[in-house]
């Protein structure tokens, strides 16, 4: 049985690698800009990069694992250990010179969550949680936070382009309400470094629509091991926390975080159909129209 503190110390190690790959391209205008879906989805010469060189790192210490990674896909191992790895998180902020991206690494053992990492390199901010707890640079960390919204700060990460294909008019109507009932809305652009903020209580909420399990499965677990709250959602409904990080859909809070308004946002917009090829369509059971 491999030993999770072991793990999270690789794990750590390979992040800052892949962390200093991708600072040399950080505010270098010779990134190698392309699309990927269309013009709201970049990929660098240096996200592709980063997760070879964590790909490589990876199978030579621990052979047998499976990865799945954003830029090449899911390569199915023999072993009991999962690697979900976004090699630059963020991408968009890190082309434009944004400080707001980080490397992102979650171990899931016979598919529970065991180690998350995600690192955010221009600010020098480690978060790891293993089942020691969760830290930030080595220290503890717990999360804190305003539990009403007339006093909290949530990061909103809709409505994004792709949320307005379905229920337009309602997700501008329920991010006009969000704002006017919270004391700051923001977007930062990097699911996992919004994420990571809940935990270090330096933002209240978050919400997300249509992640796949390498942009959530490091920061999700990294806010729970802080006492902070995850929740998924699909088809319109909750879901289990077993295996939450495959669902598309999220909400994280601080602890006690009780905000009407996006739980309203999470139940009605989780109802809409994902696209084909989102790993998750397979779980919704009925789709909807």
């Amino acid at each position: 049985m491999t030993n999770i503190q072991e793990l999270s110390a690789f794990a750590t190690r390979i992040a800052r690698e892949a962390g200093a790959i991708a600072m040399e391209g950080f505010r270098n205008r010779e990134l190698g800009i392309d699309l990927k879906a269309d013009f709201h989805d970049m990929v660098t010469k240096y996200d592709r990069a980063c997760e070879e060189h964590i790909r490589g790192a990876i199978l030579e210490a621990y052979p047998g694992s499976t990865i799945v990674g954003e830029e090449d896909g899911a390569s199915e191992g023999s072993g009991p250990l999962a690697w979900h790895i976004d090699p630059i998180d963020g991408t968009a902020n890190f082309a434009r010179g944004m400080a707001l991206w980080a490397v992102s690494i979650g171990i899931a053992r016979d598919g529970e969550m065991i180690v998350g990492v995600v690192y955010d390199p221009a600010n020098d901010h480690m978060f790891m949680a293993d089942d020691r707890g969760a830290f930030l640079n080595d220290e503890p960390m717990r999360s804190w936070g305003f539990t009403r919204p007339e006093q909290a700060t949530v990061v909103l990460n809709f409505p994004l382009p792709r949320d307005l294909v379905h229920l337009p008019e309602l997700a501008l109507e329920q991010f006009t309400e969000a704002s006017r009932q919270f004391a700051q809305v923001r977007a930062l652009g990097s699911s996992c470094i919004s994420l990571c903020w809940v935990a270090a209580g330096w933002v209240d909420a978050t919400v997300s629509f249509e992640a796949n399990s390498w942009d959530v499965a490091a920061s999700a677990f990294i806010v729970r091991q802080a006492g902070g709250a995850y929740r998924s959602y699909l088809g319109g409904e909750e879901q289990p926390p077993e295996r939450d990080y495959l669902n598309p859909h999220y909400y994280a809070t601080v602890p006690g975080g009780d905000y009407p308004i996006l739980e309203q946002i999470m139940l009605t917009q989780s109802e809409r159909p994902l696209p084909a090829d989102h790993p998750a369509a397979a779980l919704l059971t009925t789709p909807n129209s």
